[in-house]
Parts: structure tokens; C-alpha cells; sequence
């Protein structure tokens, strides 16, 4: 009995160890290992355009303006630069948290300044125009103007067309779209040219010239204080000639900076801010007899 009852319990363990390992035989297999996924690139940060750049490491925008276009920009009695142009540079500085510095040059030698990095935006109540477009990058608009002929007094009605003015000098500011707009539209007329404005008016009133083309709010300015000298003629261009979008002047290659003075612009716009400096500035220039 007792060799049987070995024998059985051998036997029993014999099968338990075989169903044992049968057990295990059937056990699932581990997954296989899988390399871990890549994590996800960072996307690239924007880069600053030229300008922008310059702007940052120098902590000041350089604007290039004509500060002799009342009220656009000029100069008050303590020599500050002021008008609604001035007021547009202090706005785009304070967005891109930078000192404004301004910098008063001929109209004509803004353009090339901005090019070739002298100054980082021209603000002169730049007309927006596919010509300029093709040098430099534009701004949206932030104003848009008509363009008056100012003449002498008894001239009004004598100047009223432009069959009465073929043969005579027009002048304009040098450089500007005015010129182009005498070229174009007035074109048997001899254009006339000086650096500024106060001396075309000058030309005008002495009778050297027939009159001088220029924005509708310098041209108010102009005759409020011409002691009744001057006036604006009966003349007009029409608005298709003459209808004048101004826009900031920025170097190609700088979105950036177009993009945040667009911002500003915008801002101004609908806020009625830039409407308000205007008319500050209108009243400025008239009290100091500009």
C-alpha cells in the first residue's frame, strides 16, 4: 500500500507539472516594445524684419518727416514737433514700447532715408501711389485728402479752368505727388518747384507764379494767413485726379513693422483720435499764423 501510494503521488505530480507548464505555454505574449514617439517640434518663433530688429536693440523709432506742412507736421513756438502726423509717429512708438526720435529733412530725401535705413518709417503725409509702391512698402491709409489750387486773390475766377492756365507756372513742393498731379492733369501748365511751401506761397503772392497745388488742409491753412492775399480758385481737379490716399512710408522686407503700424492705424481711426489731433492741429497752425 504504501509503495502504491508513492507511486500515485509521483504520478500526480508528474501530470501537475505538465498542466503547469501547459498553463503557462498559454499565457499571452507581452507586448512588443515600441519606441516612444518624438515629441513635437516647438514651433520657430517669428523673426524680426530688419527694421523691427534695429527698432528693438536701439530702443527708439527714427521717423523722417518735412516738419514745414501745417497741419500734417511742423514745429511749435518752443521748436516741438506737433500735428497729426507727429501725433500718428508718438502712437506707433508707444505700441512698440520705444522713444520716438524725429527727424526733419527735404520731402525728396525721405523716401531714399527710409531705404537706406537712416530712419525707420517716413511720416509726411505720404501719398499712397503704385509708383511708390514699387520701392518702398506702404502702410494702410490713414487719411485721404483733395487737392486745392491757390492763387491769388483777384484771381479766383481768372484761374478757373485749365485752358486759363496753359502757359503759366504752377508750382508745387519738390518731390511730391502735387508735382505729378500739375504733370498730368495740367499739362499744358509749366510746372514750378521749391523746397517749401511758404515760398511757393511767397511766389504766388509776389505774381511770379499762377499758384501753387497742395492738400486741402494745408491750402485752408495757407490762406487763413495770407492776410486775404491768397485764396483757393474755382478751379478743381477732379476727384479722380485729385483724390489723394497718405499712408506711412516703410522699407520692403519689415511685414512686421507694417503690420503693427496697421495696427495703430486702425486703432486711431476708430477711436477718432487721429481725427482729434487733426483738428488740435489745425488750430494750432492757425494761432501761430501758419
Amino acid at each position: 500500500m504504501k509503495n502504491i501510494s508513492k507511486f500515485a503521488v509521483l504520478t500526480l505530480s508528474i501530470l501537475m507539472l505538465v498542466s503547469l507548464l501547459a498553463g503557462c505555454g498559454s499565457q499571452p505574449s507581452a507586448p512588443a516594445a515600441t519606441e516612444a514617439p518624438a515629441p513635437a517640434e516647438a514651433p520657430a518663433e517669428a523673426t524680426d524684419g530688419p527694421t523691427m530688429a534695429k527698432i528693438k536693440a536701439a530702443g527708439k523709432l527714427v521717423v523722417g518727416t518735412e516738419a514745414q506742412y501745417a497741419p500734417y507736421e511742423f514745429k511749435d513756438i518752443d521748436a516741438n514737433f506737433v500735428g497729426c502726423d507727429m501725433f500718428l509717429a508718438q502712437k506707433i512708438a508707444e505700441a512698440l514700447g520705444v522713444e520716438l526720435e524725429i527727424v526733419d529733412m527735404s520731402f525728396d530725401g525721405i523716401i531714399p532715408a527710409v531705404q537706406a535705413g537712416q530712419v525707420d518709417l517716413g511720416i509726411a503725409a505720404f501719398t499712397n501711389t503704385p509708383e511708390r509702391a514699387e520701392v518702398i512698402d506702404f502702410s494702410d491709409l490713414y487719411e485721404t485728402s483733395m487737392q486745392y489750387l491757390v492763387v491769388a486773390t483777384e484771381n479766383v475766377d481768372a484761374y478757373a479752368s485749365k485752358e486759363a492756365l496753359a502757359g503759366l507756372k504752377v508750382g508745387a513742393q519738390k518731390g511730391t505727388i502735387q508735382s505729378q498731379l500739375i504733370t498730368k492733369a495740367l499739362p499744358d501748365s509749366q510746372l514750378f518747384e521749391l523746397d517749401k511751401y511758404p515760398e511757393l506761397a511767397l511766389e504766388v503772392s509776389n505774381g511770379n507764379i499762377a499758384g501753387l497745388v497742395v492738400d486741402s488742409a494745408v491750402g485752408d491753412s495757407i490762406v487763413a494767413n495770407s492776410n486775404g492775399a491768397l485764396a483757393v480758385s474755382n478751379f478743381q481737379f477732379s476727384a479722380e485726379e485729385a483724390s489723394f490716399g497718405k499712408s506711412v512710408v516703410i522699407a520692403k522686407g519689415n511685414e512686421d513693422l507694417v503690420a503693427a503700424v496697421n495696427g495703430v492705424i486702425a486703432e486711431v481711426l476708430a477711436d477718432g483720435s487721429y481725427a482729434a489731433a487733426y483738428d488740435e492741429a489745425v488750430a494750432l497752425a492757425a494761432q501761430m499764423g501758419l
